[in-house]
């Protein structure tokens, strides 16, 4: 009879929330870097703080809501909403103040010794003054408008992410104090450009003054007739994460608008001050916009610096990583010469890997090449986030309009991205273009172009299916891969899976890929279980996962058990992860890694070595809740065996022993470990690849 296994550990599992703090404090170490180039520097506190925007709108914003309905709610790791609430406001606000500093203490000495400067208006010569007076009266004036704040002027609204000033005044005749709000316009540059060559982004010398600070100057003009008598910043972060309710009776682009519009009024969730606000001032904020006292995070210096991105995109090259130009892939092209995509996929699959690989001569090129060509019969395109001067949306227009068939899935539940994907949406309509929003109740996050080809009487279906959005722009500074191929069995499966996606079609199995939200949990599974069983009868195992995200309790249960039974576990998460790796007797087979650097490590692999006949897979869904069960996603299965190379390649670089990167520990914390630049070693292997020096 066999022994029963033990039950698995109640503290298995680390939090979630705090885990992605923990990634985003990895954001912010790398701006406390001073081995990077100062600009980059800068970049890195602009991702943090637009990060925790987005985490504060949809995270916090949702555990908010959850906590309002009085249920008393656990999550995995055991904890109450209350608990994580705590636990979240504290670890939050430590790294605030650590953003805070390395900004005011060593970031801004840093950028003044080279040449740039963010002065306040005591600080300015009187030229610089006088200039700076007209551009108020010309520029600023204009659009600021001063709410009062009385019986007779209800406490007005404060829009999410705005930068506002509470303004104290008083009436000099009955000496009775008065409150306004003036709100600092997002439409006029945060950083004002004293000196005329900072206006261009091109002096070696670049002086600027934050817009705060030019409103404050002039507050006398806005309240004629009153005494100024203090003035304090502050910021409100809103509930920003939409609940559409769907009925197959309405019109889903409908009810989405609605839904944004309300967007504008969710709750406050989060207030942050500076760290010199006036306790009474801070009293009134917290009473008219209803949040409480740990809602509040006072912030050292400058508040809103995700606007630092305005000086990461001056013009000093030398305070800046090196250009990289991603290459063209070597079989897509002859010397200078474009190859087409189609005459290169008959011969064999090709796997991009972008932002080394250009998208621009490879996915887009595909879909530009198709929209042109006269046997190009139909494209259907899943579309999930895309630029907004988007070459794929004009090659698809340009296809409808030349009479191909065009079908295009546009989720337009895409977080933040719901207003632009309504209007690509649209314009796609009315270019003749197969416009459909996915299927009730889930989102489509798969990433899938299907091509149909005439080819000598001879249907012929070409395919693309990526780890990353069809997005120009992004793909020069997000990781992905991406497939392009001929396969017949890949193009009968997107033929299935579009026919589910446009139709009533309930296909769930496929040939070569995994589907969720039917497929994909199950499929990894059972193929841990196999790991599992081959280390047992003592074949060879192994399984090595990178994503983003690893938090489904089934999965992490299943590699532990995989663990128990000696297989060797991989993990490369950017982001956050939930398992707890190196505990003797649960997860000492784990190992742990995350690499967060120049490039945003963004597509998903999983690898199995299944008995010596490695299994691969890359595609759209990482290993969360609403991915496996609430999304439409697509996981391919590899067989090319030049691009497998390529895949255990990746994998064998990041998780090599003299790699920087930071790895978990059984206690959750995360330890930086110094070593050489995975990600500039990858652009030297593909250059020396495109030129055939490897």
């Amino acid at each position: 009879m066999a022994t029963p296994r033990p039950a698995l550990p109640a503290d298995r599992f680390l939090n979630r929330e705090l885990s992605w703090l923990d990634f985003n404090a990895r954001v912010l170490e790398l701006a406390e870097d001073d081995s990077l180039p100062l600009l980059e520097r800068v970049k890195f506190l602009a991702i943090f703080a637009g990060n925790l925007d987005e985490f504060y709108m949809v995270r916090i914003a949702g555990l908010k809501r959850r906590q309002s309905t009085g249920l008393t709610v656990r999550s995995p790791d055991g904890l109450t909403i209350r608990e994580q609430l705590a636990l979240v406001t504290a670890r939050t606000r430590e790294l605030v103040h650590r953003h805070g500093d390395v900004f005011t203490k060593d970031i801004t000495p840093r950028l003044e010794e080279a040449g740039i400067r963010i002065v306040h208006w005591g600080e300015l010569a009187e030229t610089e003054v006088t200039r700076l007076r007209d551009y108020f009266r010309d520029q600023v004036f204009p659009v600021l408008t001063p709410l009062a704040v009385d019986p007779a002027h209800p406490f007005p609204y404060i829009s999410g992410l705005s930068l506002n000033l509470a303004v104290s005044v008083r009436d000099p005749e009955t000496g009775a104090p008065r409150f306004a709000r003036l709100k600092v316009p997002n439409n006029v540059p945060r950083f004002v450009p004293v000196g005329t060559g900072a206006a261009h982004g091109t002096a070696a010398e670049a002086t600027f003054l934050p817009l705060e600070d030019l409103i404050a100057a002039h507050l006398p003009q806005l309240f004629p007739g009153l005494d100024v008598l203090d003035h304090h910043l502050f910021r409100v972060t809103r509930n920003a994460d939409l609940e559409v309710e769907e009925d197959r009776d309405e019109d889903l682009l409908q009810a989405l608008e609605r839904e944004l519009a309300r967007r504008r009024f969710g709750p406050a969730v989060r207030l942050e001050v500076a760290e010199s606000m006036d306790p009474r001032i801070l009293q009134v904020l917290i009473n008219e916009l209803e949040v409480d006292k740990e809602d509040v995070v006072q912030v050292p210096g400058l508040l809103d610096l995700a606007a630092l991105w305005a000086l990461y995109d001056l013009d000093r090259p030398e305070l800046k990583d090196e250009p990289f130009v991603p290459a063209t892939h070597p079989r897509l092209s002859e010397g200078e010469t474009p190859k087409s995509v189609f005459a290169t996929l008959r011969e064999g699959d090709v796997l991009v890997h972008h932002p080394y690989h250009s998208f621009a001569t490879s996915v887009q090129r595909f879909i530009e090449q198709a929209a042109a060509d006269p046997d190009v019969l139909a494209i259907k395109q899943t579309l999930y986030r895309t630029s907004g001067d988007s070459p794929i949306v004009t090659a698809l227009i340009e296809a409808a309009e030349a009479g191909k068939q065009v079908v295009v899935l546009v989720e337009v539940k895409a977080r933040f991205d719901e207003e632009a994907n309504i209007t690509w949406a649209r314009s796609l309509e009315r270019a003749g273009c197969h416009v459909v929003y996915g299927l009730v109740g889930l989102k489509t996050h798969c990433k899938t172009a299907l091509v149909v080809r005439r080819e000598g009487g001879v249907i012929r279906r070409y395919c693309h299916i990526g780890t990353g959005n069809y997005n120009p722009k992004t793909a020069r500074t997000y990781e992905d891969l991406g497939i392009l191929t001929a396969d017949p069995r890949v193009g009968a499966d997107l033929t299935d899976l579009f026919n589910t996606l446009t139709g009533y079609s309930r296909q769930t199995t496929y040939r070569r890929l995994m589907v969720a939200p039917h497929g994909v949990r199950n499929g990894l599974i059972e193929r841990i279980r196999r790991e599992a069983r081959n280390a047992a009868d003592g074949r060879p195992a192994g399984i090595r996962f990178k994503m983003n995200s690893l938090v489904d309790e089934r999965i992490i249960d299943a590699l532990y058990e995989a663990s128990d039974a000696g297989v060797p576990v991989e993990l490369f998460i950017r982001g956050i992860c939930s398992l707890r790796p190196g505990v003797p007797g649960l997860s000492e087979n784990i190992r742990v890694r995350s690499i967060v650097g120049r490039f945003l490590e963004h597509s998903r692999v999983l690898n199995f070595r299944n008995g010596g006949e490695g299994e691969w897979w890359i595609g759209s869904a990482d290993l969360m809740h609403r991915n496996l069960d609430r999304r439409v996603e697509v996981l391919l299965q590899v067989c090319d065996e030049q691009a497998q190379r390529l895949l255990e390649n990746v994998f064998d670089q990041a998780m090599a022993d003299d790699v920087r990167c930071w790895e978990l520990a059984p206690d959750a914390t995360w330890t930086r470990l110094e070593g050489r630049d995975y990600q500039a070693g990858l652009m030297r292997l593909t250059v020396a690849h495109t030129n055939g020096d490897a």
